[in-house]
């Protein structure tokens, strides 16, 4: 990979979930909260829509939270505490420590070369690739370790989804590295 080694690496997306309360009255919630729905008919959680950092947050009763949007752990920390701190003006008594943590960091990256999907599916190990160009314009590749599902595109373009940390998404991107090196 040209120039210095993951220049055109960038978050996108960082999804991170787990227990911020030990059950949460969501009618109240969601009423005391500014940006935050409720409709049980069609999602059974709160939908709190953050604007700074932009993020939103999927709130349930039993407590537990799912947290998107995020680019970077600072603003992920940063619209944590804004939850934190709806909850406690909506008069919930959050865990005094949230158990949240990253589940998925999606990232992009940029290898700088147009890349032919036909020579690499042909290329790499048939078991973790698929590529139908019918149906999807990029070929997927399932990394076992670690665990990252990279999408490729013939303009160069990956996308790099699955990793926990950006450790795991730079191993991802050293493992296809050496798999690219016999195409490219």
């Amino acid at each position: 990979m040209s120039g210095k080694k993951y220049e055109s690496l960038k978050i996108e997306n960082i999804v991170a979930s787990g227990a911020i309360a030990e059950s949460i009255d969501l009618a109240a919630f969601t009423e005391k909260t500014e940006n935050c729905d409720l409709n049980t008919k069609r999602f059974p959680g709160a939908v709190f829509h953050i604007t700074d950092p932009k993020i939103a947050c999927l709130i349930f009763s039993s407590g537990k939270i799912v947290i998107t949007g995020a680019r970077d752990e600072t603003a992920l920390g940063a619209g944590l505490a804004v939850v934190m701190k709806a909850l406690n003006a909506a008069g919930i008594v959050p865990l005094k420590e949230p158990r949240v943590k990253v589940t998925n960091i999606v990232c992009s990256y940029n290898l700088g070369k147009y890349i032919n999907l036909n020579k690499l599916t042909v290329t790499l190990n048939v078991e973790n690739v698929e590529y139908e160009p019918e149906q999807f314009p990029g070929l997927v590749f399932r990394i076992a370790d670690p665990k990252i599902v990279v999408l490729i595109f013939s303009s160069g373009k990956i996308i790099l989804t699955g990793g926990k940390n950006l450790d795991d998404v730079r191993r991802g991107l050293d493992v296809l590295e050496k798999k690219l090196e016999s195409v490219l």
